[in-house]
């Protein structure tokens, strides 16, 4: 993982220092705060600041002055009920800030997720480091046949070979050649947000992004996912872990509803009311198409 050794003394004085506060904390993300988890090659992801735990969510769903209820069983009643009923101000109550270190065709696919705060790192008035993801060999694949974004059988022996070479020259290639544009060398360096359109999209950058709990959410169910793309799945994977330590009755009950879940059709649910009665059911007789029939079999095993 790339953390300078400044941005590790900084973390570990931030870490040391503690500070009395009033406002309610969370001591599963008091535990994260900070550091900085490893993701892919050179990136990680980091917690910098947030807000709220389980009690604000419920506190906002009673809209009361105090905690909540002093029932622990209450108040995870509630936030289950509020997941299992599509609630989502309350979750709104709670925020995060993170420090990501990602690759810039990860942070395309990221940002697609609008409902967040975005500060990125700007090429324009700095320049980039020498740090590209290079991909292992067993997340190399080939285009799969059935699914136009998804990936196919695993690339080996010579082809992967062939592949990680063109990934790796070409990066230092383009980045060499950015270095010579930006470079002086007795005249005038073409202007950084000129030269950084030569780099390649597996190039690393760096943002904060604050979200609150019900979009990021949101973008784990569809980012964790065992079908979102490997690069990204990394990520949301981490940030899971650090979520069920921070909001833990509101991630289990994401993790029953929203992960664990399926939402079923008004057709789909008379097929299996049908099917409890006995009935044989079949694509030709359930009113859907063979897409919603096949996912539907997914949904049933």
């Amino acid at each position: 993982m790339s953390v300078t050794p400044e941005q590790a003394a900084e973390i570990e004085a931030l870490r040391a220092e503690t500070r009395p506060t009033l406002r309610a904390t969370s001591a599963g993300m008091e535990a994260h705060l900070y550091t900085a988890y490893p993701v892919l090659d050179h990136g990680f992801v980091r917690v910098v600041d947030y807000m709220g735990d389980d009690a604000a969510i419920c506190q906002a769903a009673r809209v009361s002055y105090g905690r909540g209820t002093k029932s622990v069983q209450n108040d995870e009643g509630l936030i289950r009920y509020l997941m299992r009923h599509w609630h989502s101000t309350p979750f709104e109550m709670c925020e995060i800030k993170l420090h990501v270190k990602l690759p810039v065709f990860v942070a395309r696919q990221w940002i697609r997720h609008r409902t967040a705060n975005v500060n990125e790192y700007s090429a324009r008035y700095s320049i980039l480091d020498r740090e590209f993801y290079i991909p292992e060999r067993d997340a190399l694949a080939a285009q799969s046949v059935v699914n136009n974004q998804g990936r196919g059988e695993a690339l080996t022996g010579e082809e992967a070979d062939r592949v990680l070479r063109y990934l790796r020259d070409d990066a230092m290639r383009a980045y060499d050649h950015y270095e010579e544009m930006i470079s002086s060398d007795g005249q005038q360096g073409l202007a950084r947000e000129l030269a950084r359109m030569n780099l390649p999209a597996n190039i690393y950058t760096q943002w904060y992004w604050k979200v609150d709990l019900h979009n990021l959410l949101h973008f784990l169910r569809l980012r964790a996912d065992a079908h979102a793309q490997y690069e990204i799945r990394v990520y949301a994977d981490e940030i899971c872990k650090v979520v069920a330590d921070w909001v833990p009755f509101a991630f289990r009950a994401f993790e029953d509803y929203r992960m664990g879940g399926a939402t079923l059709s008004s057709t789909a649910l008379d097929c299996v009311r049908r099917m409890l009665k006995g009935e044989e059911v079949t694509q030709e007789t359930s009113g859907m198409s063979k897409g919603e029939w096949r996912e539907f079999q997914a949904v049933l095993g």
